[in-house]
């Protein structure tokens, strides 16, 4: 019997590298030209079907072997993001402005030595494993859903992904069945009432109270609208009006996000916020403008594929706990709402080596040891699921 741990331990150090070197090359979504041709470079050292570009930049790798087995696909994106890093390292990024803040680096290397590991095994392959590896995780309408419309999941039966978690200590690994990631939406608003004078409020229609009300009001929307036990969140990130002091401005604007897990609850919100909006404008004689966006649909893991992911942990000796509900966002949803698939995170926090900023912070990192223990379990769920003889 294949000891899946050992055969990762045994990746370790390549797994590092490749990683390291993505990590100094990153790219934004939709841009990832010089990525997707260094994964394209490695896969073609192999003996799988490649199909690319796929969507715009995403890549499929196919590994078939004989019998009967179900095609199981593993997913992992190779995105950065446009934060400029902070942390200094040997491999710090060389992109000014761009940097893989978000552990999709490490994602790359772990499904690349998948590939490299099921090409050694590929006597023992029982169906199909087919290696997703996604572009524009991290602007929508996102990569997932550009390369399931250019059908990466044909015939494939079951999808399982993986994020390393700098929340979450290494050497851990969290999932939940159900819901377990929100839809990220986004929206902008503008106020457009009469400027003037700061001391002539009166001869003026001034946006900036507006806006102060609507932005109070909108948190009674989740406290006083949804039912409490539901979860939602309405957050505004960006407020602008004006630039003196003493002038009233013509228009005030302002951009946030609502989180959920429910589509109900995600339309409910958009209304009411139609509504408040309406009733500001007949009070007060102001015109406005709306534009929500409906994000990622929310990360809802299949009970079956949750019990494989836990089953795998535990096979492998691995700490195992139902992850928190979390209103992060994730394109791997839309795979989901395809076939049934089920989502991991990899703890990669560890405060000896300074690996417990979030995500997205201009001084994050992970803790390189997670590499091994997500390629053990990727490995243990082909197993699991019968398409990887031990």
């Amino acid at each position: 019997m294949a000891d899946w741990l050992q055969l990762a331990k045994d990746k370790e150090n390549s797994m590092i590298q490749t990683r390291r070197y993505l990590h100094q090359y990153p790219e934004i979504s939709f841009e990832e030209h010089q990525t997707h041709d260094y994964i394209l470079s490695q896969l073609q050292l192999l003996s799988c079907e490649i199909q690319h570009p796929v969507g715009s930049n995403g890549i499929v790798a196919t590994f078939k072997g004989n019998g009967n087995g179900p095609t199981i696909a593993l997913r992992a994106d190779f995105d950065g993001l446009p934060v400029e890093e902070l942390r200094d390292s040997p491999y710090k990024s060389k992109h000014s402005g761009i940097s893989h803040a978000c552990g999709h680096d490490g994602h790359t290397s772990v499904l690349l030595a998948v590939a490299e590991i099921l090409e050694e095994y590929k006597s023992q392959l029982n169906g199909e494993v087919v290696l997703i590896f996604q572009h524009g995780e991290e602007l929508m309408p996102g990569g997932a859903k550009e390369m399931t419309e250019a059908g990466c999941l044909e015939g494939v039966d079951r999808i399982y992904g993986n994020h390393l978690w700098s929340g979450y200590p290494t050497g851990s690994i969290y999932s939940r069945s159900g819901s377990m990631m929100a839809s990220p939406d986004e929206f902008n608003i503008a106020i457009h009432g009469r400027g003037g004078h700061g001391a002539k409020p009166h001869e003026t229609i001034d946006p900036v109270v507006v806006m102060a009300e609507f932005i109070l009001s909108a948190q009674k929307i989740v406290t006083r609208t949804i039912d409490p036990v539901k979860h939602a969140v309405i957050s505004f990130g960006m407020i602008q009006a004006g630039a003196a002091d003493n002038v009233i401005p013509d228009s005030a604007y302002c951009r946030g996000t609502v989180r959920v897990f429910d589509t109900d609850i995600q339309s409910h919100i958009k209304y009411k916020m139609e509504k408040l909006l309406e009733g500001l404008a007949v009070a007060n004689d102001i015109t406005y403008e709306l534009d929500y966006i409906k994000g990622y649909l929310p990360v809802n893991n299949d009970p079956q594929c949750y019990e494989v992911i836990k089953t795998a942990t535990k096979a492998l000796n691995l700490l195992y706990s139902d992850s928190d509900l979390m209103m992060t966002g994730e394109d791997f949803s839309f795979y989901q709402s395809v076939i049934p698939g089920g989502f991991f995170l990899t703890g990669c926090g560890n405060e000896e080596k300074d690996t417990m900023h979030p995500h997205h912070s201009p001084y994050f990192d992970i803790d390189e040891a997670a590499l091994k223990y997500a390629l053990s379990v990727f490995l243990t769920i082909l197993e699991k699921e019968g398409v990887l003889r031990a």
